[in-house]
């Protein structure tokens, strides 16, 4: 949101259509740095959707049980003008040409060529930015999505193409290299369309096209979310679903090869490979030269810092990319940095009733007991469940560092919208479920679906203070697909571990042959490392285990029957394979 905003209070308490009418009036007369502060007796919820639309962020208070506070503040979208050199008089020109083509006053080509005769070039800032405005102009997501490629088209022999020199490391220079590569293999594809069909060449190449997701979860995690601070949310949110589009074309071909429809999968490649090199054409002409204008080297340097968690996409893992940072000896000497800002959190934590002097073990009192901010963390990393906690301001606050994590997360997303962090396809669902908690009117919804041989379960809970306030909403996510399996009862201890009670460093893998057909290679390989070099001398079908891109993003997503089917044996015959071998590293 944005700062220094002077609020117009409206006092709406036992008012009904006429505060409607005081609310527009209002709106209409609103400056630039102008915010509504809305006073009613209830939760004005009918407002909300007007005011997003209209450009606005909102927050939410509750003084007493029948007065709510709401400031409406200018989306910080706004904000991105300001990191940007922009000739007002140029941008309006583009604008009204982009407009003529959305709402098509012009056809793409006689946009094109009024677009060459005003301009000499575009820059990729100037491109985006028209894009961030127009939701200012009634054009929607939709709308937008239908129509990129063809104001692309129409701007794209003025667009500027300059490639900056950036060091190792840098995410910028990253996700260039992971570009490069995904069209390498995009190129051999091409290649092997005229060629004999041969499914074991087309299956390698389409377990590294796979990895692009890796590529996108990290851009989109990692990114989108530090842009959004700039104000520079529209074109990301577009540019996710030509995201997906990717990796629906992708999931398809791969359905048709697996299937052996040989000729199906060949005509579908001309769709694959149009859309990969569309995305990114998008990225390179538009979403890095944008991010490099937006984006400080401290900021890309504190980017760098998680982008590990989410990993990379064929390539190696690139350099630590670290920003100098000069301190003149006058600060040095006097230390006011540090005073300052040793002072401004002192008095922070006192307003909110916590001593400055707490340490990590220290113990303070829960709700139930008494526990150290560091005992807290160890909890929260060893659930089995991994959790997620947005404010009832829609904000991101918190989620579960966990080592088994469904779905890969980074600290970009602490602090985004909770809208900005799915595909524009799920944020109406995302809203509904948010709106229907913050109403009162349901305090629980339930998802669950299969991915790769495993079951995922999803649950959201309203979280609600004593008084049942909303105060925000709960994710809690866990991969039950061995809890699925598990029938009868047991009521005896059984240990994981393998032989004796002596033996507690090896864990056996299940008995059961479906229990175990259905774990992941990932834990297998975790209970038994020398099974990868095992697998890997076996069958060459299985050498993309000793890629450890490849091996991050899959492990936990290939089951031990998806193994086997790909090496061409049957689980039992795997399996019995798999045992052979432990029992011989055993003996020896």
């Amino acid at each position: 949101m944005k700062s220094n905003i002077t609020f117009i209070k409206l006092d709406g308490r036992n008012q009904q259509e006429e505060f409607h009418s005081c609310v527009t009036e209002a709106l209409n007369q609103l400056s630039a740095d102008e915010g509504l502060h809305i006073i009613k007796d209830f939760e004005p919820f009918p407002l909300y959707e007007l005011m997003a639309k209209k450009g606005f962020d909102k927050r939410v208070e509750q003084k007493a049980k029948d007065e709510f506070h709401v400031w409406f503040t200018p989306k910080a979208e706004l904000e991105m003008k300001q990191y940007l050199d922009l000739d007002h008089e140029k941008m309006q020109k583009i604008m009204d040409i982009k407009l003529k083509v959305f709402n098509k006053e012009l056809s793409p080509k006689a946009a094109k060529d009024l677009v060459n005769k005003t301009f000499d070039k575009i820059t990729a800032e100037e491109f985006a930015y028209g894009e961030q405005q127009m939701i200012d102009y009634g054009i929607s997501d939709d709308h937008m999505v239908d129509d990129m490629d063809d104001i692309i088209e129409v701007f794209k022999d003025v667009m500027e193409t300059s490639e900056i020199e950036l060091p190792a490391g840098h995410p910028i220079h990253t996700y260039r290299l992971e570009a490069d590569a995904i069209e390498c293999v995009v190129q051999k594809m091409e290649n092997l369309i005229e060629s004999k069909f041969i499914k074991n060449q087309w299956l390698e190449l389409y377990d590294k096209l796979s990895q692009i997701n890796v590529h996108f979860s990290r851009k989109q995690n990692q990114l989108f979310s530090a842009l959004e601070t700039k104000g520079f949310d529209r074109p990301s949110k577009v540019m996710w679903s030509f995201d997906n589009k990717v990796r629906e074309a992708i999931k398809n071909a791969y359905t048709l090869l697996e299937t052996d429809k040989d000729n199906a999968f060949l005509d579908a490649q001309a769709n694959v490979f149009h859309v990969v090199r569309d995305i990114l054409e998008k990225e390179r002409e538009v979403l890095y030269p944008t991010s490099l204008q937006l984006l400080s080297d401290e900021e890309f340097a504190q980017m760098r810092i998680s982008d590990d968690e989410i990993g990379y996409c064929l390539i190696d893992k690139p350099p630590v990319f670290k920003v100098k940072r000069e301190i003149t000896k006058e600060l040095e000497k006097n230390d006011v940095i540090p005073n300052s800002l040793l002072n401004d959190l002192t008095a922070v934590l006192a307003k909110h009733g916590v001593s400055p002097s707490i340490g990590s073990s220290e113990e303070m009192d829960v709700s139930m007991g008494k526990l150290s901010l560091e005992r807290i963390n160890l909890i929260f990393k060893h659930l089995q469940v991994d959790l997620s906690y947005v404010d009832e301001n829609d904000v991101v606050k918190f989620y579960s560092d966990t080592k088994h994590r469904v779905f890969p997360r980074s600290a970009g997303v602490i602090g985004r919208k909770v809208q900005n962090c799915h595909p524009r396809e799920s944020v109406e669902t995302v809203e509904q479920i948010i709106d229907a908690f913050r109403k009162g009117e349901q305090n629980e919804a339930e998802f669950w679906l299969e991915i790769g041989g495993k079951f995922i379960y999803i649950i959201y809970n309203a979280v609600r203070d004593e008084a049942g306030n909303f105060k925000g909403v709960l994710e809690m996510m866990q991969d039950v697909t061995h809890i699925r399996s598990l029938t009868g009862s047991q009521k005896l201890l059984t240990w994981k571990n393998e032989g004796q009670a002596n033996d507690q460093n090896e864990e056996t893998i299940p008995q059961d042959e479906s229990v175990m057909s259905s774990s992941n290679i990932a834990t297998v390989i975790k209970q038994y490392p020398f099974i990868k070099n095992f697998l890997v001398n076996l069958n060459p079908k299985f050498k993309q285990l000793k890629n450890p891109m490849v091996f991050k993003t899959m492990g936990n997503i290939a089951t031990v029957e998806m193994i086997a089917k790909r090496g061409g044996y049957s689980s039992e015959e795997l399996l019995g394979k798999i045992r052979d071998e432990i029992e011989r590293h055993k003996n020896n």
